[in-house]
């Protein structure tokens, strides 16, 4: 259901966009999949995190950059019922902490780990804020996908951590994972797509769902951003493709494929 009130826990359920100029972001995303803005409170207690609102729904986050060095970058939550043991599993897993659990107010409770394989990931306890209340249509998340040099060490670290379960499915060249929980697929992982540089590590691909993906591709460069990877067409998914925004954070848009009648 494209409306969502809560989330299993183990479920990918928000990402948030850091930017250098928020503005400037807000008007890209904006133009792109007609998202409005609405602060989530006084700047001075929220360091000026905004919501991205689709027809009266949080769909994604934007925050300015909040130190030195933090790259703008869309990030992946997954949902949990204790932030804390989620931690305490990750460390034990072999990811070191970045943000230790901290309470946000009365929205929710989130951390921050990184692992070799596994790559940046929010944990994300809900308070009043369960996640994104739209998602699987137009305008709204649709998919989080890992990229990642070492698969295997993925695999492990998130069922340790949230309990997924692997499955390989073959296209060819590439083998491509879908992370199930339960009977439900929740996210994907690929092998670092070949030519991206020895130095960026493993990392959470956010995609979008779009009524037109050359159009949001055409789009996307009118507004001042660049194409990573050009649309291209997957059977049972549908015609997808990589982009930028004017920060170089990347994020995919996919135009899903019509059930067959």
């Amino acid at each position: 259901m494209p409306e969502r009130t809560s989330y299993e826990p183990g479920t990918p359920s928000w990402v948030d966009l850091a930017t250098p100029d928020l503005e400037a972001s807000a008007r890209f995303y904006g133009g792109l999949f007609g998202w409005e803005t609405e602060a989530v409170g006084p700047p001075e207690e929220t360091g000026g995190y905004t919501m991205f609102k689709l027809r009266g729904h949080n769909v994604a986050g934007i925050g300015p950059i909040m130190q030195e060095g933090q790259p703008p970058v869309w990030s992946t939550y997954v949902s949990t019922d204790d932030a804390d043991a989620a931690v305490a599993r990750a460390r034990g897993a072999g990811a070191a902490v970045v943000v230790e659990p901290m309470d946000v107010m009365e929205a929710g409770r989130m951390a921050f780990v990184v692992h070799p394989a596994g790559g940046f990931v929010g944990l994300w306890q809900p308070g009043r804020h369960t996640g994104a209340e739209l998602v699987n249509e137009p305008g709204a998340l649709n998919w989080n996908e890992l990229h990642t040099r070492d698969v295997d060490g993925a695999k492990a670290f998130y069922a340790a951590l949230f309990g997924w379960t692997p499955a390989d499915q073959d296209f060819g060249e590439m083998t491509y994972t879908i992370f199930n929980l339960g009977e439900n697929g929740i996210g994907g992982m690929m092998p670092m797509p070949q030519g991206v540089p020895d130095e960026v590590t493993a990392y959470w691909l956010s995609f979008f769902a779009v009524d037109d993906c050359d159009g949001a591709v055409a789009n996307t460069q009118q507004l001042g951003g660049s194409v990573t990877m050009p649309a291209m067409d997957m059977a049972g998914v549908g015609r997808f493709a990589v982009l930028a925004d004017l920060h170089s954070s990347a994020f995919g848009v996919v135009e899903l494929a019509q059930p067959e009648e």
